[in-house]
C-alpha cells in the first residue's frame, strides 16, 4: 500500500510534466530572454518566494550566481529572504506583506528582473514585491499556480503588465506545482547558460 502510494507521487509528477512540458516552453523562453538581457546589460535578478517557494527561489539564485552545470562568470542575483515556515506566506493575510517590496525598493533598479514565486498566486508579500518592481522598472517574471481560489495565476497574474511573463502551472497541488517550478528554474539556468556559452548537448 505505502509503495503503491510512493510511485503514484513518481506516475503523477512524471504526467504533469509531460502534460506541462508544451505550455510552459513558450513563457519559459520568454523569461529566459528577460533574464538573459538583465545581466547581459549588467542587471541583477531579485529573487523571492512565498513560503517554502522562498526555498526554490534561494536554490536559482545560488545557482545563477555559481554555477548551474557548466563553469562561467558568476551571474548577478539575489535571494530575498522571507520566511519559509510561514503558514499564511501564500495567502492574502501574510504576517508582514511588505517584507519583500522593502528589498525590491531598497536593492532594485531599472533594468533588473524580480523573479517571484507563489503556488496560489495569492501571496500578499510577493503582490508587494511586483508592485515595488514596477515602481523601479523592473521587468517580472513570475512563477505562479492554481493552488487556490483564483486559479489561473491569482491576483499576482492579474497585476502583471503586458511586458511581465507569467509561467503558471496549471494544477490544484502544491506539491505538484513546486517540482514543475523547479524543473522551469532549471530550464532558465540552462537557458541562459546556453546563449552566453553556446549550447550543449542536453544528456540525461
Amino acid at each position: 500500500m505505502l509503495e503503491q502510494r510512493i510511485q503514484q507521487h513518481f506516475i503523477d509528477s512524471a504526467d504533469l510534466k509531460y502534460q506541462t512540458g508544451p505550455v510552459l516552453s513558450k513563457p519559459i523562453s520568454q523569461a529566459m530572454q528577460a533574464l538573459l538581457a538583465c545581466v547581459t546589460s549588467g542587471g541583477k535578478v531579485l529573487a523571492c518566494g512565498a513560503g517554502v517557494s522562498g526555498l526554490l527561489a534561494a536554490q536559482f539564485a545560488a545557482q545563477f550566481v555559481g554555477r548551474f552545470e557548466r563553469e562561467r562568470p558568476e551571474l548577478g542575483a539575489i535571494a530575498l529572504p522571507g520566511d519559509a515556515t510561514d503558514p499564511a506566506a501564500d495567502g492574502p493575510d501574510a504576517a508582514d506583506a511588505d517584507r519583500f517590496a522593502r528589498q525590491v525598493r531598497a536593492l532594485g533598479q531599472a533594468g533588473d528582473v524580480l523573479l517571484a514565486l507563489s503556488i496560489s498566486g495569492q501571496s500578499a508579500s510577493v503582490l508587494a514585491a511586483v508592485a515595488a518592481a514596477h515602481e523601479r522598472d523592473m521587468t517580472v517574471v513570475a512563477l505562479l499556480g492554481n493552488a487556490a481560489p483564483g486559479a489561473g495565476g491569482g491576483a499576482i497574474g492579474r497585476a502583471l503588465r503586458e511586458t511581465d511573463v507569467q509561467i503558471s502551472v496549471p494544477h490544484e497541488r502544491a506539491a505538484r506545482i513546486h517540482e514543475i517550478h523547479q524543473i522551469a528554474l532549471h530550464c532558465l539556468c540552462d537557458g541562459v547558460d546556453a546563449q552566453l556559452l553556446g549550447e550543449q548537448e542536453v544528456s540525461s
